[in-house]
C-alpha cells in the first residue's frame, strides 16, 4: 500500500530515459512525460528543473550548446548518467506494485466520491462528475490502452488476495495470474466489490 504519491524516483528515471534517447530541454521533457501519460499527468516545473540541475552538478548530464537555439538549455546524458540510468531501471522495476497501488488507490477514491454516502461532492459546475458514466469511461480507456499495448483484454477471475498471493508465490508474470484465475472459482464480484485491492 502506497502512503504517498508516485513511486520514488519515477520522474528522475523518466528524465534519464528521455535524455538517453537524445538531448532535451526542460519544457520538452515535461511535454514528453505528459504525452507518455496520455495527457493525464504532468510533473511540475519545480520537480523536473531541479532534477536537471542536480544531474548536471553530479556529472550525470551535461549541457549541450545548439547553434540554432543558443538561449535554450539542452541536456545530454553522460557515461556516468548511463550508469545511473541502469541503476534507476532496477529501482523502478522493483516498484511495479507501488505503481499499481497508486492507480488502483486513486480509482477507488474516485468511485468512493461517487457512491459513498459520507461524501457530498458538489460537481455540478465542472466538466466532469463523480458518476457511473465517468467511471465507465475511465475503465473503458484503461481497457483500450491495455488492448493497444498488450493484446486482447481478458478478465482475471481472482480476488485481490488471490491475485497477490499467486503473484508472490509464483514469482509474478502471466503464469501467476493464470494460476490465480484458475484458483477456487471465486466469482468476479468479489474482486470488483471488495475494495481490498
Amino acid at each position: 500500500m502506497r502512503k504517498s504519491g508516485s513511486p520514488k524516483g519515477l520522474i528522475s528515471y523518466l528524465v534519464l530515459e528521455l535524455l538517453d534517447e537524445r538531448p532535451r530541454y526542460g519544457y520538452e521533457l515535461l511535454g514528453e512525460i505528459t504525452d507518455i501519460s496520455g495527457g493525464h499527468w504532468e510533473p511540475s516545473y519545480g520537480s523536473v528543473y531541479p532534477i536537471l540541475h542536480t544531474f548536471e552538478e553530479e556529472g550525470v548530464a551535461e549541457r549541450v550548446e545548439r547553434e540554432d537555439e543558443p538561449d535554450r538549455k539542452y541536456f545530454a546524458l553522460t557515461d556516468a548518467g548511463r550508469e545511473e540510468l541502469a541503476e534507476k531501471r532496477r529501482e523502478i522495476g522493483a516498484e511495479a506494485e507501488d505503481f499499481g497501488d497508486v492507480v488502483l488507490g486513486f480509482y477507488h477514491l474516485y468511485s468512493a466520491l461517487a457512491t459513498d454516502g459520507r461524501f457530498e461532492v458538489d460537481d455540478d459546475g465542472g466538466d466532469w462528475e463523480y458518476s457511473e458514466r465517468y467511471s465507465a469511461w475511465i475503465v473503458e480507456q484503461t481497457i483500450r490502452h491495455h488492448e493497444r499495448d498488450f493484446g486482447e483484454f481478458e478478465r482475471i477471475d481472482a480476488t485481490p488476495e488471490e491475485f497477490y498471493a499467486a503473484s508472490t508465490d509464483g514469482g509474478g508474470g502471466s503464469e501467476a495470474t493464470d494460476a490465480a484465475a484458475d484458483g477456487d472459482g471465486s466469482d468476479a464480484s468479489d474482486a470488483e466489490g471488495s475494495g481490498a485491492d
